[in-house]
């Protein structure tokens, strides 16, 4: 990013124009993707303790963090994603929410998640924490999968 530049993007913003695109496989969306990948780099982020996210990708305000994580094989499958590193894990806090445009339209899925050192359920609680943004494919795409190949978290 270039210096001065601040990246505070709205819900709507991150998912009608940025995680739509990066599900979108057209030739224009390939040609904005170079842009956007340099803004939210792709990161599998349960790979990693949050505090060892690499630096170099994390740009920007030091508190607030933008990732493309791709969809796991497993979650593909029609099984639940793992959110655990090697001695952690992420925990979903509430009910997902639902996100909507500005036009009042059900545009996405927004999840709240904390994570937590050790296995559950005897983890200890941090300060870290994450949102999870899941777009509704169908509106972006005729393929009758409505799960996206990627989120943002």
């Amino acid at each position: 990013m270039t210096p001065g530049f601040r990246f505070y993007p709205t819900e709507e913003e991150l998912i009608t124009f940025y995680l739509k695109h990066k599900i979108q496989d057209t030739n224009v969306t390939r040609d904005i993707l170079r842009d956007i990948d340099r803004v939210i780099p792709q990161l599998h982020v349960y790979d990693f303790y949050p505090w060892d996210l690499p630096r170099e990708v994390c740009r920007g305000d030091p508190e607030q963090w933008f990732f493309f994580i791709p969809r796991q094989e497993k979650e593909a499958r029609g099984g639940r994603p793992s959110r655990r590193t090697s001695s952690g894990y992420w925990k979903a806090t509430g009910s997902p929410s639902v996100v909507y445009s500005s036009s009042n339209r059900i545009i996405g899925i927004k999840r709240s998640m904390v994570f937590y050192n050790g296995r559950a359920p005897t983890g200890k609680k941090t300060k870290w924490k994450m949102n999870e943004y899941k777009a509704f494919q169908q509106e972006y795409s005729s393929n009758t999968n409505t799960t996206p190949k990627v989120y943002i978290c």
